[in-house]
């Protein structure tokens, strides 16, 4: 067993707060937990940790953190212990959050900060919230795209190699596939630390940024939920950046939009393979098998390539 249960959440900045709550929560389809202060805690109806998402008031966009919840108080304090001799940069023990109990806060070598936790809080409906199935976190709301689960997350560094090995030392995780440049440098990895086959990924920054985002993802159960997404952002003046179509990598079905402040989010099919195999090498891309586009030959578009959060000066 691994060390790490799973990606448990991740914290959003936004300078258009009320703008970007409203997207999330009328138009995405997100439930909030608790609002106060600036603060949103978000989660999809069928996520069991109190919150997914957090949503902050900032002057920036981007990602504040990402959050993974440890398979126990045992393998948190390995976790921790593995983390400090390797000496990656440490922010040290916080008290928690609305969501969870202590938390432990450290750095990857391009700024992104990430904390380790293990007591959490668990969704408790309302009577109005509570699902016709006990085994659903809480009742489906239909309301706006309303995906199922928090699925992945996706970061930029300057190298990803060197990320790889961050992830490698942090979480015990490994690589599901890549994409390796004609330089020989890696372009992109995703990682699991589980059997999906991957709850972050990290890509190569183009845009001279330093902790920058490139998006967060939630799932839907099937393409349909994303066609009709679709729609509804059509409707809701939302910018959509590129999709629906389906990745070659990891072969998910995807939409991408961007949310009031920039940030990008996306939608894509909870289908996805599992990593079953113990002994799975990773499937390695070249650099002309991508330049083929996505599955159905949808090409690229620049904007995937260079746009990210918070926004860099080009100057």
């Amino acid at each position: 067993m691994s060390d790490i249960a799973h990606l448990g959440h991740v914290e959003v900045l936004t300078d258009r707060f009320d703008d970007s709550l409203d997207f999330f929560t009328r138009v995405y389809g997100l439930k909030a937990s608790l609002v106060e202060d600036g603060v949103a805690w978000l989660r999809a109806w069928d996520d069991y940790e109190f919150h997914t998402l957090k949503l902050t008031r900032s002057e920036t966009t981007g990602v504040g953190h990402i959050g993974y919840r440890a398979a126990s108080r045992e393998a948190l304090a390995r976790r921790v212990a593995a983390i400090e001799a390797a000496g990656y940069p440490t922010q040290g023990w916080t008290d928690g959050d609305a969501g969870h109990g202590r938390a432990f806060r450290f750095e990857d070598p391009f700024g992104h900060v990430f904390e380790l936790y293990y007591d959490t809080r668990r969704v408790e409906p309302e009577a109005d919230d509570r699902p016709a199935l006990k085994n659903m976190a809480s009742r489906f709301h239909a309301q706006g795209a309303c995906p199922r689960r928090i699925d992945h997350v996706n970061l930029l560094a300057d190298d990803v190699s060197e990320f790889r090995r961050f992830m490698d030392v942090a979480f015990g995780s490994r690589v599901t596939e890549m994409i390796r440049l004609d330089n020989g440098r890696i372009g992109g990895c995703w990682f699991t630390v589980n059997n999906k086959t991957y709850d972050l990924a990290c890509t190569e920054e183009h845009g001279r940024g330093g902790g920058r985002l490139h998006h967060v993802t939630y799932a839907t159960d099937q393409r349909e939920d994303i066609l009709r997404a679709a729609d509804i952002f059509l409707e809701n003046g939302v910018h959509i950046e590129t999709g629906p179509h389906k990745h070659a990598i990891q072969g998910t079905f995807f939409l991408y939009v961007w949310e009031p402040a920039g940030n990008r989010v996306e939608l894509a099919n909870a289908g996805a393979r599992l990593m079953l195999a113990p002994d799975h090498e990773p499937i390695v891309w070249t650099e002309a098998e991508r330049k083929k586009g996505q599955a159905w030959g949808l090409k690229t578009i620049e904007s995937f390539h260079t746009h990210g959060t918070p926004p860099v000066d080009e100057t």
